[in-house]
This record gives C-alpha cells, sequence and structure tokens, in this order.
C-alpha cells in the first residue's frame, strides 16, 4: 500500500522532497526526475484551471485531478484535502474519497476555506476533531497507514509574528497529539523560525521551501541540517511553467520561432518520449 511507502520515507533521516504536481504530465515529471513521492495542491489546480481563488476549486474537481495525478505515477501521492470541504462530518466523506482514488496521504487544513480578505483560522478543538474523524475514517475504510499532515495556517493569522509563531507551535503540537502523523507550518520566512520551529514541535515537521517570501532564505540543504522531516515544494512548477509558456508566446509574437529551438526552449520529441515511456 502506498500509505506504507510514503510512512517509510518520511521516516528517513534526510527529509522528503515533495514537488507539487498541477496535472498528470507534471507528476509523471516529478517521478521521472527521481522524486520519491508527489504532492497536489489546491492553490496549483486553481491556477492552472485560471480560477481567481484556490476555493474555486470543487471537492469533485479536486478529487477528479488528484485520481489522474495518483494513475499517472507509481510513486505515492498526497492529496490537498484543504479544510476537509467542512465540518467533521464532510471530512468523513472528504477522506473516505480520497481513499477510494488512491492517496497515500492528505494535508488537513485549519484554516477557513473560501472566506477571501484576511486568513481566518478554526478552534484548536475543532481541528482536532477533523484530525481525529480523519483517522478514525481511514481505520474504517482499511487504510490505517494514511499519512494525516496536519497543517496550521497560524502564522499569518496575528499581526504579531511572535505570538503567531507562539500559536503556530502550540497549534503543531495539539495537532499531533489528536492523531496527525506530522505537521506543517506554513508561511515560514527564516532559517531561524524554521531552527525554533524544530526545537518546539514535538514531532515531525514539513517545511515550505521555494516560496516568493523564502526561497533566498535557506535551502533543502539547510532544513536536512536542522531535521525538517518533509519539504514541500508547492509553487514551483506551476509557476515556472507560465513563466516558460509566456516566454514562448512572446517569441511567437515577434515571428522568432527558430530562436526558441536554438536556445533549448522546448522539449526534445526525445525526452518527451522517455518522459511518457
Amino acid at each position: 500500500m502506498k500509505s506504507k511507502s510514503l510512512r517509510k520515507l518520511l521516516s528517513l533521516e534526510q527529509p522528503l522532497v515533495m514537488p507539487d504536481a498541477y496535472d498528470p504530465i507534471s507528476a509523471l515529471m516529478i517521478q521521472k526526475a527521481g522524486f520519491k513521492a508527489v504532492q497536489c495542491s489546491g492553490y496549483s489546480f486553481s491556477v492552472a484551471a485560471s480560477y481567481s481563488r484556490e476555493s474555486d476549486v470543487s471537492l469533485e474537481e479536486n478529487l477528479e485531478i488528484t485520481r489522474r495525478i495518483v494513475e499517472a505515477v507509481d510513486v505515492p501521492v498526497m492529496a490537498d484535502a484543504e479544510d476537509g470541504y467542512g465540518g467533521p462530518e464532510a471530512v468523513i466523506e472528504t477522506v473516505s474519497r480520497f481513499i477510494e482514488i488512491g492517496v497515500a496521504g492528505m494535508n488537513l487544513e485549519d484554516q477557513v476555506l473560501g472566506t477571501g480578505g484576511l486568513l481566518q483560522i478554526i478552534s484548536e478543538d475543532l481541528m482536532g476533531e477533523k484530525i481525529m474523524v480523519a483517522r478514525e475514517t481511514a481505520e474504517i475504510e482499511g487504510n490505517p497507514a494514511l499519512v494525516i499532515n496536519g497543517r496550521t495556517d497560524a502564522l499569518k493569522s496575528l499581526n504579531n509574528r511572535e505570538d503567531a509563531m507562539n500559536l503556530s507551535i502550540e497549534r503543531a503540537n495539539q495537532y499531533l497529539d489528536d492523531g496527525a502523523d506530522l505537521v506543517f507550518i506554513t508561511y515560514v520566512e527564516t532559517l531561524d523560525e524554521v531552527e525554533t520551529i524544530i526545537k518546539e514541535v514535538k514531532g515531525p515537521v514539513s517545511i515550505a521551501a521555494g516560496m516568493p517570501y523564502n526561497i533566498k532564505n535557506f535551502s533543502i540543504a539547510d532544513l536536512d541540517r536542522l531535521g525538517v522531516a518533509r519539504v514541500s515544494i508547492p509553487t514551483l512548477l506551476i509557476y515556472s511553467s507560465l513563466k516558460a509558456l509566456k516566454g514562448s508566446l512572446e517569441y511567437l509574437k515577434k515571428d522568432k520561432l527558430m530562436d526558441l529551438m536554438e536556445e533549448s526552449c522546448l522539449i526534445s520529441s526525445e525526452d518527451l518520449n522517455d518522459i511518457l515511456s
């Protein structure tokens, strides 16, 4: 079962680096590049669908894209279950349906999906109930090894950074107690913040890297040195893909198609065949 494979990868000494796929071909390229697992992101799904908000991606759309990604690769896939698409009762159905399509794990977050404007987070108790329900559902559905990544967005919920960090760490530890296998504190900007989180959180930690707000502040090697269990790369592929598309269209507008080939802007037929084989 893929969940057991994902658990094993997360237990290794070096961090599990998980680039984010936004469709089957990007997932396949992640696998072909040698990465051992793939993650999904509702944000990337929304960008690929040209939606203005992540919350515009329905549960049905999320499931369908994730299913196609799972079927495209042999490595474990971690789904983005967002906020569970509702309260604890909704989480039961959400988790069941993601298990049905073959995911190895999922993110479950404490922000309120689709509110717009200022980020809102639910109470620790309600999030804890969602995590416990998700764990119970995995047991009932016959996949007790399902990896649950308890995500907190608390670091962006308060104006005072120190208070927000303390709240994030408190929530992370609570989510581990509630049954999460690892915890994901989002919006971490500096290596000092990573170090504080690793020291204070009593379990495996996931950190997002390659984000606009931290891409120049630390490397994967830095996170490895500090003991991060999982490195999430949430936006790199969708952003770099859009940049390449924009560049190719600019070449096209200027009638410089020959330059595209000369500057190695296009994938070769051989490389494409290798990806698809």
